[in-house]
């Protein structure tokens, strides 16, 4: 099989296009005929970061077919379309390849009406989402139509893939949802994505502009720069709402207003997909399904996410683009 690989940690010039034999799925696995792998941030800082194996093929996200199950699967599941998620975590067998082996449970069933584009484009964005809107205080911890109905959800910009889908799954659960972004091209994305208003942070009075929206403040705010935006978060937050913040936009630091956070009861969450838990993962796996089914999640301009495209042999690209923060979801197409 055609496959991308990397035997040490460095930048996307480790990645080299080669020939490997197609690996066999172990007890609980089940080997994926990968058409489609999406690119997140997180494959790029793990490739930088550390190479656990001899040989470790990149990318947690993809979408494609189940072709063969190992030991304690249900054979039926062979032939199954699926959406992977985590499939190079604290694993060598990630979606950038035309085979992947992955845990079974990494493998979720896609509609027939969902196509692998939008499969691909799940997992830790869509993950993660689920993470930021059911971390507050007063609930709920579980994602539904109905779930956030009267809650006013922030969702700091609005035009990134987790952005994207925090738009779109707080929609899906009736939340009323505020979106900051940097400009009018990212304004018209958040809003593709459902966003009921958008907020140029960068323009005029953005606290005013969302108190204004959202009087008695935001129930919840779901943050991918932190450091930046933790003033502008505190100032619209309602008592006792919750910041959920996944990036701090590169940074390691942030200043916080002690003060005016005890003031507010403001919850701080802090997270990462990795270390969540088991139960939690669980269950946003379950929420987004029910979502996809929905028809919840597209993917494309038309729906707030352009697509980025390149072949198999072209991952490093695929990686950079990511790296140089390019606007929409970088996919890369593994079958033909």
């Amino acid at each position: 099989m055609k496959a991308i690989v990397y035997s040490a940690p460095g930048g996307a010039e480790v990645l080299r296009f080669v020939e490997r034999a197609v690996p066999e799925p172990g007890p609980g696995e089940v080997r994926v005929r990968v058409a489609v792998s999406g690119v997140n941030p997180a494959d790029g800082q793990a490739r930088s970061g550390s190479a656990d194996f001899p040989e470790v093929t990149p990318n947690l996200d993809g979408a494609g077919t189940i072709d063969a199950v190992g030991e304690g699967v249900d054979a039926s599941r062979a032939g199954q379309r699926v959406w992977v998620f985590l499939a190079a975590a604290g694993r060598p067998t990630g979606t950038a390849a035309e085979f992947a082996v992955v845990p079974a449970d990494r493998a979720v069933p896609l509609p027939a009406e969902v196509g692998f584009d939008v499969g691909a484009s799940l997992g830790v964005p869509a993950l993660t989402a689920h993470r930021t809107l059911t971390v507050a205080e007063d609930g709920p911890s579980r994602l539904a139509p109905g779930a956030l109905a009267g809650k006013v959800v922030l969702a700091a910009g609005g035009a990134g893939a987790v952005g994207h889908a925090v738009c779109q799954l707080a929609r899906w659960a009736g939340a009323t949802v505020i979106s900051t972004v940097s400009g009018p091209a990212k304004a018209r994305l958040a809003t593709a994505a459902g966003a009921h208003h958008v907020i140029d942070y960068r323009a005029g009075d953005p606290a005013g502009a969302i108190r204004a929206i959202a009087p008695e403040g935001v129930d919840l705010v779901a943050e991918v720069a932190f450091g930046a935006n933790v003033g502008l978060d505190l100032s619209v937050l309602r008592p006792r709402g919750t910041i959920a913040t996944y990036g701090n936009d590169g940074g390691a630091t942030a200043e916080l207003n002690v003060p005016l956070s005890m003031v507010r009861n403001a919850r701080l969450q802090f997270l990462v997909l990795y270390t969540a838990g088991r139960q939690v993962r669980d269950a946003a796996v379950e929420d987004v399904a029910a979502a996809v089914r929905d028809g919840a999640l597209p993917v494309g301009e038309d729906h707030g996410l352009p697509l980025l495209r390149f072949p198999l042999e072209r991952t490093a690209d695929a990686h950079r683009a990511v790296e140089g923060h390019a606007v929409g979801k970088v996919l890369v197409d593994v079958a033909p």
